[in-house]
């Protein structure tokens, strides 16, 4: 039996990075705030996760500032694992806590490319998860995804749930990652949950859409949907570079924890500064629940024959990145955005306006 723990989902402050050493700035803070966050928790039941938002290591400077993908592959991309997952494994060994984080990496089969990878490290510091953003920021942020190479990932990883949806089954459950925008596409979690997610790491969104709802709408959708505990930790204040004497929050707040019925358990809606927010995660309940309710443990009624119709045609190009490098922003809106609307238009999909 896995008995109730708390969750601990960081709000931490960031600043953007121009090299790659510039990450050990935001490490000495994810230090501090994980020896507040813990602390003070725990006073209610022990903390076993502690899940470090997206852009918390370098920012997304290379969204906001349209950088040339190449060179920040070659200057602020990481290794996963190397020197900076090192430094979070030792807090994860320090707090005996499982630790959820992600970062722009490498990966060696890509060389000169970069993926935006959600890892898990468990409470004696190994990684025992890797998962590669499926959805970036379209159109900004110039991350590569397996769909992007579809053709060299599936000679890699095959094509099945593992390769694109891996989940790490832990002593403290089944975890998942569904990073920032891949959560504005509910296939993306429900992909998790076939492949048995139970805690599901839900990254960062920008504001105005996380104050104008749509982040507390998606967070409480996605975990209703699949009966799933969903933990979005937003960031606070972000700092350009180094230089930056004033920080902004460019995301509005409204962290939450949610649980397999879609309630919140945990909230904190300020970002204005460095916080958390904290929730209980009990597992045996969500357990019993998808084994004795009738009706809203939705996922064993999924008539699979009759849903996959929908899917039958492709939209989104695949292996748009395979032999080149990804676009930069005006670049992506003349090749991909505008082309995709007149897709929806030419198959009467959409109705084009007057």
């Amino acid at each position: 039996m896995i008995e109730p723990y708390q969750a601990v989902g960081l709000i931490p402050t960031m600043r953007g990075i121009t090299r790659r050493a510039d990450i050990q700035h935001n490490l000495d803070h994810i230090g501090h705030l994980i020896k507040a966050a813990s602390w003070l928790s725990s006073l209610d039941l022990p903390v076993r996760l502690i899940a470090v938002p997206e852009g918390a290591l370098q920012g997304f400077n290379d969204e906001v500032l349209d950088l040339d993908h190449e060179d920040f592959a070659a200057t602020c991309a990481i290794d996963v694992p190397g020197p900076e997952t090192e430094k979070l494994a030792e807090l994860a060994v320090k707090w005996d806590s499982f630790l959820i984080a992600q970062a722009k990496a490498r990966h060696p089969e890509f060389p000169g490319r970069f993926f935006n990878i959600g890892f898990v490290i468990d409470r004696r510091g190994e990684i025992i998860l890797k998962h590669y953003k499926t959805v970036p920021l379209l159109p900004v942020e110039h991350s590569v995804t397996p769909h992007d190479v579809w053709d060299r990932w599936v000679e890699l990883y095959g094509e099945c749930l593992d390769a694109f949806y891996p989940v790490a089954d832990t002593e403290i459950g089944r975890i998942g990652i569904l990073m920032a925008n891949e959560a504005s596409y509910p296939e993306n979690a429900r992909g998790l949950a076939m492949n048995g997610a139970e805690i599901i790491y839900r990254g960062p969104y920008p504001h105005p859409h996380v104050g104008n709802g749509l982040y507390e709408v998606q967070n409480r959708a996605r975990a209703l949907d699949n009966n799933a505990y969903l933990i979005a930790c937003n960031v606070g204040t972000y700092f350009l570079d180094e230089n930056s004497e004033i920080p902004i929050d460019t995301f509005g707040g409204q962290s939450m924890i949610v649980d397999y019925k879609g309630q919140i358990v945990g909230r904190h809606d300020y970002s204005g500064g460095s916080s958390w927010v904290a929730g209980t995660i009990d597992v045996g309940a969500l357990r019993h629940f998808r084994a004795n309710a009738q009706w809203d443990n939705w996922i064993k009624d999924l008539k699979t024959e009759q849903y996959r119709v929908i899917y039958d045609r492709p939209i989104y190009p695949k292996n748009l990145y395979l032999s080149r490098k990804p676009y930069n922003h005006t670049e992506y809106r003349k090749e991909v955005i505008n082309r995709q609307i007149e897709l929806m238009h030419e198959r009467d999909i959409w109705v084009r306006p007057e």
